[in-house]
């Protein structure tokens, strides 16, 4: 007895010295849409104080420029495309290894709050957030508005009143409260609806924006809250309610600040924020960056990074060391002492950088819009009725009110599957390839002396290219020897 109570006391003493790790991210918000960069309207007082007071990252990428993608990506630490998450709607594999998996072996209570859009969270997905390594969860399959459903640890969809941000994050609050009553440190993934479309705000956050109905007045399309089907509105009343939206995740997280304050926690907390990818294309006003969501380009993959953790960065720190959401997972296995899974990771252990011990990225980044259309017909890899979704959303899709998913088998590959736009970043400069036709398009930016990517100077450097272009396509190798699952024998 004696030898297992000294057992359990050494266990809660290094319970104690592991940092609460809370990962928030937001839904299409892109790097230009904070306070702290630059953004004319927007409002996000607490962002920017994060940033003021912790570790700025001025170069943090969205390992895809689209939602579900890079959510595989900030859980494996792996490109999307390894596990055939290649577009919004499509889930990732059962054998995936989550930070989840790994963080509760270093003794984290584990939870997901918030949007998952990886697969279904209903009981019985073999990817919902507890079959993923969570322990517990209030999750919807897709994005939400005021008023969302959810569904508790994969039971049936109920709603919340009130305000999505707030509410995940009272949520997250309680799950906080609980894991410190029973001695374990937590880990907690938020990721929230804001500000994806459709839109709306709470009053008093519409009331800060009043003023740019009258100066943005080209019509855009979304979708209606009214209908769940396609609308025209003019630019300022969509960005009113947009902006809107992200001031009050940004008050929420403020909330969450304070919570970590007022319990003894904000010292040994690792609280991180940043955007799943570049801001949507009706609500992109064009500046610093070429390109949007959907894109290849920054605009596309570039989203605000803020993180704090007054124990281990006691300064203000900005750096422009590139870094991806592909990096969390190995982050996070180096802080808690966890081994990397064995199997191919895109991603680095940013902890250098944040010691501002280096300033540049030790190895290249890759992006890859995967061309899909050539495998309709292709076999699931997961049942299609374990990919039903069932908590609803405004947006209709086929006419349903929620979101399915997908996942294929891949057991030969052909020269088609190296297409889709792709790019490589290898210190300053940055390859793009894109298909068109018969013909593939290269282009080449210096992103240090070219953010904005309007000079393409791939005519002057010829051997660079190859070089590159080799590169990237001895990665795609990689990536493609993964999908078809070489990675789970």
């Amino acid at each position: 007895m004696k030898h297992l109570l000294l057992a359990l006391l050494l266990i809660n003493a290094a319970f104690a010295e592991l940092p609460n790790i809370i990962l928030m991210m937001g839904d299409d918000h892109g790097w230009e849409e904070t306070g702290y960069n630059g953004h004319p309207h927007v409002k996000t007082p607490v962002l920017d104080e994060m940033a003021a007071t912790g570790f700025q990252f001025q170069n943090f990428h969205a390992a895809h420029s689209s939602c579900s993608p890079t959510r595989a990506s900030f859980l494996t630490g792996r490109h999307p495309n390894r596990m055939g998450t290649f577009a919004p709607g499509w889930s990732f594999r059962p054998e995936e290894i989550t930070s989840a998996h790994l963080l509760t072996k270093a003794g984290y209570h584990c939870m997901h709050f918030g949007k998952w859009h990886v697969g279904a969270v209903k009981a019985g997905s073999p990817v919902n957030p507890g079959a993923m390594g969570f322990h517990e969860w209030l999750s919807h399959d897709n994005f939400f508005e005021m008023n969302p459903s959810f569904s508790r640890n994969g039971a049936a969809p109920q709603v919340i009143k009130g305000e999505s941000s707030e509410i995940l994050v009272r949520e997250a609050m309680a799950g906080i409260d609980r894991a410190r009553k029973a001695g374990k440190p937590v880990f907690q993934v938020i990721w929230f609806g804001s500000p994806h479309e459709p839109y709306s705000g709470l009053p008093q956050d519409l009331a800060l924006y009043d003023d740019l109905p009258a100066k943005y007045t080209k019509p855009v399309s979304l979708t209606s809250n009214e209908t769940g089907g396609s609308t025209r509105r003019p630019q300022g009343e969509v960005l009113r309610e947009r902006y809107a939206e992200i001031t009050a995740m940004d008050r929420a997280i403020g909330l969450l600040r304070k919570h970590l304050a007022s319990s003894g926690l904000r010292d040994n907390t690792l609280l991180f924020y940043c955007g799943d990818n570049g801001t949507s294309p009706e609500s992109a006003l064009g500046f610093p960056h070429r390109g949007a969501k959907g894109t290849i380009y920054q605009g596309g993959t570039l989203v605000p990074g803020v993180m704090e953790w007054p124990a281990r960065i006691p300064k203000p720190r900005r750096s422009a060391f590139r870094a991806s959401t592909s990096d969390l997972l190995p982050t996070l296995a180096a802080i808690t002492g966890q081994a990397l899974p064995e199997r191919p990771l895109d991603g680095i252990d940013l902890a250098p950088a944040l010691a501002g011990k280096v300033t540049e990225r030790p190895s290249a980044m890759a992006f890859w819009e995967f061309h899909t259309a050539h495998r309709s017909g292709a076999e699931p890899y997961i049942d299609p009725e374990l990919q039903k979704g069932t908590t609803p959303l405004v947006k209709k899709s086929g006419g349903k009110a929620t979101r399915d998913f997908i996942n294929l088998r891949y057991t030969a590959i052909t020269e088609a599957d190296y297409h889709g736009a792709r790019s490589y970043i290898d210190g300053r400069h940055k390859l793009i390839l894109r298909d068109k036709k018969n013909e593939t398009i290269t282009e080449l930016y210096d992103l240090n002396a070219d953010p904005a990517e309007k000079n393409d100077i791939s005519a002057q450097h010829p051997e660079l290219i190859r070089k590159l272009s080799a590169d990237l396509r001895k990665w795609q190798d990689s990536v493609l020897q993964s999908l078809m699952g070489k990675d789970y024998r």
